[in-house]
């Protein structure tokens, strides 16, 4: 880390595009600037080279020459730079390398990577020990404060970052609640599936697991009536049916399943899941 005034200087893109000092948030203002410092941060420690660069600020609408236009958002983010870690001149995070530029932090000052890298400690801790497991996704879901990459342009690079970033928070979700039924904690678990149902009505685990904690609270008339409701939109807005895993769960809660009450009706619908959608 080259901070000389010790600093500590973190770079967030899950939700708008900001830099932090010592907890202070900084906006970026300029539209170009958040979007060359999010392909930076994407790749924190690795340069980028201006090919790359360009190709993600202005996608194929070529500027007149590039070099110059990079440099121009690299004079300005470096300013932002200073101006919010009132870091000696001269002492930059933002280093031009031969044909490209380089952000000079270690990837853990990324809030997307310490995201990646608590909710895969949290997946793996999850048959190990739950408790644990909750402790470390909750952390991990806490770094959001919007979409990912919300306001780092439409380049390839930022939007295909931010779908892998939503499908990570998704399944950090999913093993946030598995952990929450795992431990014993049917209320909490409820409760986030709720919420998680209403926004991702078609993802057919957050349904499932929802038809678990229920059935397991007494409310088997509610988890049958949730499939019937899930049933409908899948048919309505995808044109498919329930897949074999959720129609199996419905199966198992018709006719009360003894094993839906055992920590193994979580975890092996789980790697089930996994293994469905690799």
């Amino acid at each position: 880390m080259h901070h000389a005034s010790g600093d500590s200087l973190h770079i967030n893109i899950l939700g708008p595009v900001s830099i932090s000092v010592n907890g202070k948030l900084h906006p970026i203002r300029a539209n170009k600037v958040r979007a060359f410092l999010a392909t930076l941060a994407l790749e924190a420690g690795r340069a980028v080279s201006n090919e790359d660069l360009a190709d993600e600020l202005w996608s194929g609408h070529l500027v007149g020459n590039t070099r110059n236009a990079l440099q121009a958002h690299a004079t300005r983010l470096r300013k932002e730079i200073l101006g919010s870690a009132h870091q000696r001149r001269g002492v930059s995070v933002l280093r031009a390398v031969p044909n490209g530029y380089l952000l000079d932090i270690s990837r853990e000052c990324v809030d997307g990577n310490r995201f990646l890298d608590l909710s895969a400690q949290g997946a793996a801790e999850l048959q190990v020990r739950p408790e644990h497991s909750l402790e470390l996704l909750q952390q991990a879901l806490e770094l959001w404060r919007g979409p990912a990459l919300l306001d780092a342009g439409d380049g390839l690079r930022a939007r295909s970052a931010a779908a892998l970033f939503d499908e990570r928070r998704l399944a950090a979700w999913e093993n946030l609640v598995s952990a929450c039924l795992t431990v014993g904690d049917d209320a909490r678990a409820i409760a986030e599936l709720r919420q998680l149902v209403a926004r991702y009505p078609l993802r057919e685990r957050f349904c499932e697991l929802l038809m678990l904690a229920l059935y397991r609270t007494g409310r088997q008339g509610e988890a049958l009536d949730l499939f019937q409701r899930t049933r409908r939109r899948l048919d309505e807005e995808l044109g498919i049916q329930p897949g074999a895993l959720l129609q199996r769960r419905h199966t198992e809660i018709l006719a009360q399943d003894p094993a839906l009450t055992l920590p193994s009706a979580v975890v092996s619908s789980r790697r089930e899941h996994a293994a469905a959608r690799n």
